[in-house]
């Protein structure tokens, strides 16, 4: 039978964020708690049977398993209170992640250039990856790769001999997200494996290459930081290969190239998108710093994409 529990301050914290503090005297809301109580009691045996029986994905940590079944049951019982508005996503996911110059040990007075421009296009009603594009950059300031750089992404001195410079890059990029009417006929945003991307290897390339920062850049979700927040995991857990292995997925790909890596973050996107985490906008470029975002600001997609003036 069913037995009442105290709701804990994770409980709590699962709240709707539309929700108002006196939801939990609503009977619905009593009932969510119940059921979390249930669910954080059951083995994951138990809990892989239940998510079997709705027909929901079964791999993962026990933790994962947890939250994936109490976010269906509460995705139900809310649906039934009040239908849920299909408009609170963006319509889709630009992932990106970047392949840069580098030497082992990185030492600080180290310019990292990008040398790989991947974007990963992930539809969020589809759950489907719908596009790709990818282009190798030409890096000016230390135009030899090492042999540690040329190891660890598989991008050879060739390559990017041969390859535009960033801006023109940059530009393609632009032309490409046009093409797919992004930030007009459709709501977009970016999602990197972490900050550095944006705050870092695209800062840098930026003054490097003389031209503004991009706007359609200045803010993206941090998928390591989003993730830790929605399983409760450590941030020392979120690594890209560790946060696969705990939904129950292996990596595909080669390690270390930007567009493997950026359809291995999509995959986890979907997964967590499945198990009913909204992924939103959580970091943003402020005159040139590292800033967080809160979840309580309003769900705005980036602006439709423009080539940055270059700078004086």
């Amino acid at each position: 039978g069913r037995q009442l529990c105290r709701i804990s301050d994770e409980e709590t914290n699962e709240k709707n964020s539309t929700a108002s503090p006196n939801d939990f005297s609503d009977p619905v809301y009593k009932e969510i708690a119940i059921t979390n109580g249930y669910i954080n009691r059951m083995t994951r045996d138990e809990l892989r049977s239940k998510l079997a029986e709705f027909k929901l994905e079964t791999r993962g940590v026990k933790d994962v398993l947890k939250k994936r079944l109490k976010n269906y049951y509460k995705k139900q019982k809310l649906m039934q209170k009040e239908p849920i508005n299909g408009d609170s996503y963006y319509d889709y996911i630009c992932v990106v992640d970047f392949e840069a110059t580098c030497e082992e040990g990185n030492p600080p007075e180290f310019i990292h250039e990008i040398i790989e421009f991947p974007v990963v296009l992930l539809n969020t009603r589809t759950l489907e990856i719908e596009d790709t594009f990818q282009q190798y950059v030409k890096p000016e300031v230390n135009p030899k790769l090492s042999n540690f750089c040329i190891s660890l992404t598989g991008i050879t001195q060739d390559i990017v001999d041969k390859a535009d410079t960033f801006p023109q890059v940059l530009q393609n990029v632009i032309e490409w997200m046009r093409q797919r009417e992004l930030g007009t006929k459709y709501s977009y945003s970016m999602l990197t494996d972490g900050s550095w991307d944006m705050s870092k290897f695209l800062n840098i390339q930026c003054r490097i290459s003389r031209i503004k920062y991009p706007s359609f850049a200045k803010k993206w979700i941090n998928i390591r930081k989003l993730y830790g927040n929605f399983y409760k995991v450590p941030r020392n857990q979120t690594k890209l290969t560790i946060m696969l292995e705990k939904l129950g997925m292996n990596y595909d790909g080669r390690p270390h190239s930007g567009l493997d890596d950026a359809k291995n973050i999509a995959r986890i996107a979907v997964r967590m998108l499945q198990d009913g985490c909204e992924l939103r906008v959580n970091e943003r470029m402020h005159a040139g710093q590292l800033m967080t975002v809160s979840s309580s600001a309003p769900l705005e997609g980036a602006p439709a994409p423009q080539m940055p003036r270059y700078r004086n």
